[in-house]
């Protein structure tokens, strides 16, 4: 038995299968057996050849001997995934390039078998220095650790394995299609089949060298030039894998804290909204909370702590907040904080646990990626500490107006009940920097909430810097519709609060 570890730093795997093209989106999953013996052997060209330590004829029978059987894998959980970027041309414009890969665990490696070859000494003593100083399988952004096992581990792709379920008759997997070397016998029948003649022998020679080592070393370009539909050194063979080996696994984080309040979420889109449509988003959030809570527990029974509904007149806001926020400053909204004061329990984490996208009407899109569960501070900055506070979305006071009860005054006796101490100064900001897209006034964000014949005393909105007697931490969001993104503020460092 042989069995090798392997082990992706960057979380990625990158490879596209031999005939499909890039912007197809394709990966090759598992890493196919032609490509890991190619990576052994640009290994020993680049990094082991000139040392002295091994022959070449080493290396020829180490790749003979793992050509004689096809190994099986043990796949670790990974998912379908990729980025898209511009490629700039030499005619000046650029071309949209897909890059797929399998996003993997780091820490999770992905186990090769081969479980009834066994090699001699100096094959193994050559394997285990290639292993030792491989640097990438696939291409050269595939990042890969490897090294040589000494127990089986368990395996869950095999090739040419029938699984059926013994109810339905159906396959308990998928079949892929993956290239594997052809055995040293192979590969001479394929090429005195190709080179007949003279004329074959210059046109393909170059492709149909002498050996297997030699044809499995040579370059894919030249392949490709040639016009080989695939790898003549190569074969294709099928493989079952599970089904769900590049679906994504949604999970939840460990809790180690029962008195858990908060959940973030990473919102992936594009483009992502504008800070200025927090509040919209804050909506967003909300329906698709209720809308799981909802379908998990019913209608009926939605936590109360998550809906608002139900928690009577002392409830002081300790239900849920729905906080979109910009975390790193470029002026789009790629995170959600949902903060329960009154903390997680056990429903409202399973409700998390399912939450996917938000939608809206008008076409929108997003996808929720669960970052983290904990306290408030997995929040970052608007969980920080400090007596000065200062507005990152309008504050727009929740009771009208009346003769000595201006928004100032609603400020004072919100913070009041809310059980905050009252501000000791409170400045009034004409606008604020808004990451990337320069100041803006209150009027450029959306301050009106979608639920129909709700009262709301304030059209306007208004900017506030907060000055506190002592230190309070965050999350803080004041005012009417501060549960949906509206009257949220951070916290400043004396320097940039001081004035």
């Amino acid at each position: 038995m042989l069995a090798l570890s392997l082990t992706f730093p960057a979380g990625r795997y990158h490879a596209t299968p031999w005939d499909r093209h890039v912007n197809e989106g394709a990966v090759a999953w598992p890493p196919e057996p032609w490509r890991i013996l190619r990576a052994l052997i640009a290994t020993w060209h680049h990094k082991i050849k000139h040392n002295g330590h091994h022959d070449e004829s080493t290396l020829l029978h180490l790749i003979e001997s793992l050509t004689q059987e096809l190994p099986q894998y043990g796949l670790p959980a990974a998912s379908h995934s990729h980025t898209r970027h511009y490629m700039p041309q030499f005619s000046g414009k650029t071309s949209l390039v897909f890059d797929a890969f399998a996003a993997v665990r780091r820490d999770q490696p992905l186990a090769v078998v081969w479980p009834t070859v066994e090699l001699p000494d100096d094959q193994v003593a050559l394997l285990d220095e290639l292993l030792a100083v491989v640097g990438h399988l696939g291409r050269a952004e595939s990042w890969v650790e490897a090294e040589r096992l000494d127990a089986s581990p368990a395996v869950n792709c095999s090739p040419d394995t029938v699984d059926l379920d013994t109810e339905t008759g159906e396959l308990r997997g998928e079949l892929v299609t993956m290239y594997a070397p052809l055995q040293p016998d192979q590969y001479q029948a394929l090429r005195q089949q190709f080179l007949t003649d003279k004329k074959a022998v210059k046109k393909l020679g170059a492709t149909l060298p002498e050996n297997l080592l030699d044809a499995l070393s040579i370059d894919t370009a030249d392949l490709r030039k040639q016009g080989w539909s695939q790898p003549p050194a190569a074969r294709k063979v099928s493989y079952l894998r599970p089904v769900d080996a590049l679906r994504p696994r949604f999970t939840v984080p460990q809790i180690e804290n029962p008195d858990a309040s908060s959940a973030s979420f990473i919102l992936i889109g594009k483009p992502l909204p504008r800070v200025e449509d927090s509040l919209r988003i804050g909506e967003l959030m909300r329906i698709a909370t209720i809308g799981t809570a909802g379908r998990i527990f019913g209608k009926e029974s939605v936590p109360a702590l998550l809906s608002g509904h139900g928690l009577g007149a002392g409830n002081q806001h300790r239900h849920a907040f729905f906080l979109p926020w910009d975390s790193n400053g470029d002026g789009r909204l790629d995170r959600v904080l949902l903060h329960v004061p009154g903390g997680l329990g056990e429903k409202a984490r399973d409700v998390i646990a399912q939450l996917r996208k938000l939608w809206s009407r008008d076409g929108g899109e997003w996808q929720l990626v669960l970052e983290a569960i904990g306290d408030a501070t997995i929040a970052g900055p608007l969980a920080g500490t400090s007596n000065v506070w200062q507005s990152m979305t309008p504050y727009l006071h929740p009771w009208h107006r009346k003769k000595g009860f201006d928004a100032e005054q609603q400020l004072r006796r919100e913070c009041r009940e809310r059980g905050l101490p009252e501000p000791v100064a409170t400045q009034q900001l004409d606008e604020i920097e808004i990451g990337g897209s320069g100041k803006r006034r209150p009027i450029h964000f959306q301050r009106f909430r979608q639920r129909r014949g709700l009262t709301q005393p304030d059209r306007h909105g208004s900017f506030w810097r907060l000055e506190f007697p002592v230190s309070i931490t965050g999350p803080l969001a004041l005012g009417f519709a501060c549960h949906y993104g509206l009257g949220l503020f951070r916290p400043l460092p004396p320097a940039e609060g001081a004035g």
